[in-house]
């Protein structure tokens, strides 16, 4: 039979607790998930967004069009990252 120490000690290191905070703070509105944005303007039509986020594709003109803009966990924030920084016009942002 557990004792309250020991769930406490459990829940201090479970991923459980974590998660509900994750939680909370998105709830609250105190967490801010990034999303990708294009500045139109700005944009001279390279495409190297579409290639790397799968987010993004082009229309016939060869400008972006962003139908998914969440950017989803770790590796889909290290990809949106490096997207950002290889734009050559300098025109894709995270908000």
């Amino acid at each position: 039979m557990s004792t309250p120490g020991d769930r406490s000690s459990a829940h201090s290191s479970g991923r459980s607790t974590d998660r509900a905070e994750d939680h909370t703070r998105r709830r609250l509105g105190l967490a801010h998930e990034p999303r990708v944005a294009v500045d139109r303007v700005a944009c001279t039509g390279h495409g190297v967004c579409a290639q790397l986020l799968s987010g993004v594709t082009l229309d016939e003109w060869g400008y972006p069009i962003v139908g998914d803009d969440r950017v989803a966990g770790e590796d889909g924030r290290e990809l949106a990252d490096t997207a950002v920084r290889l734009c050559p016009a300098r025109a894709l942002y995270l908000r």
